[in-house]
């Protein structure tokens, strides 16, 4: 019975995160596509960006999720154009997404930039219940063949932003798909999305010649399921080298540091633990690992100044 106990919370966990609460990533602040298209060719440059998140290592059927996404500026830096594909497993369901990006952008002063964009793309959800493993051989109860099913999605957003502070809002997920009964019209059920607004803000302060203090903020609501706020504190030192933490209400506590490899490469790295979580107890926290690489546009092929968002 507590095999049995054990198997029904992982798939009941699954369901439920997977459709009430998007991923979560502590490398927020480098996945900003991923939520709102605005940002698309905001960094003046065909940027790639690559993110794995392994959570709540050493517990049964935990999240792991990867997101890949590029995104460059066209027409003369007056748009930009965005490409990402998201990949979910959790227990026995996974969801992969690929979605298209378009953002128009205009100059409200010298130095600050207004950026409208829109999302549209396609996600896949597939479940197998033979994966997971119970007490009697071939439960008629977990049996079920792979089923998978695709229904479209679209979204938009908003992002202001200067050499030294940003803020957006987005929904990127507009359509309340229901996986079950297959439509773009949502119902009540676990195999039903829930509509997610997102809020970012940052900015950068410098406090000596060396280094630079870059607080970033996250803020995601959804019907169903608790208000999540990340609060985030990153040094950088030498526009090299970078350390900060992060505070997840109701949830986690983490670290983050990273380097600029190169001007163009940079590699990050975090690990989190949900001290609040019911799960806390069960595992050995959740890990990060993000790498980004800036194809320069600039004429000269340098950066004129640092990109800190």
């Amino acid at each position: 019975m507590k095999k049995i106990f054990t198997i029904i919370l992982i798939v009941i966990v699954g369901f439920s995160v997977s459709a009430q609460q998007d991923a979560m990533f502590t490398h927020y602040m480098f996945n900003t596509l991923e939520v709102n298209p605005a940002y698309a060719g905001s960094r003046d440059a065909l940027t790639i960006t690559g993110l794995h998140r392994s959570q709540w290592v050493s517990f049964p059927g935990a999240p792991k999720t990867q997101t890949l996404t590029l995104h460059t500026p066209i027409l003369n830096q007056k748009a930009g154009i965005g490409f990402s594909i998201i990949n979910d497993r959790i227990g026995p369901v996974n969801t992969t997404s690929f979605y298209a990006d378009f953002a128009y952008r205009m100059k409200v002063s010298k130095k600050a930039t207004l950026a409208f964009g829109l999302k549209g793309g396609m996600n896949l959800m597939t479940h197998n219940m033979t994966d997971l493993k119970t007490d009697e051989a071939s439960d008629p109860a977990f049996m079920h063949n792979v089923q998978s099913k695709m229904l479209p999605n679209f979204g938009f957003g908003m992002y202001y932003y200067t050499d030294r502070f940003y803020a957006g809002v987005a929904i990127p997920k507009l359509l309340e798909n229901d996986f079950a009964a297959n439509t773009t019209e949502g119902s009540t059920n676990l195999a039903s999305e829930q509509r997610h607004y997102f809020v970012i803000l940052g900015t950068v302060f410098t406090l000596t010649d060396e280094i630079k203090l870059k607080p970033t903020g996250f803020l995601k609501v959804t019907n169903a399921a608790p208000i999540e706020g990340d609060i985030t504190a990153t040094f950088i030192f030498r526009e090299r080298f970078w350390l900060g933490g992060m505070f997840r209400t109701g949830d986690a506590v983490g670290l983050l540091a990273g380097i600029n490899i190169t001007e163009q490469l940079a590699l990050g790295y975090s690990f989190d633990w949900s001290y609040l979580n019911t799960t806390a107890k069960y595992n050995g926290g959740s890990h990060e690992i993000m790498l980004r690489y800036d194809f320069i546009y600039k004429n000269d092929g340098k950066i004129r100044s640092p990109r800190y968002f």
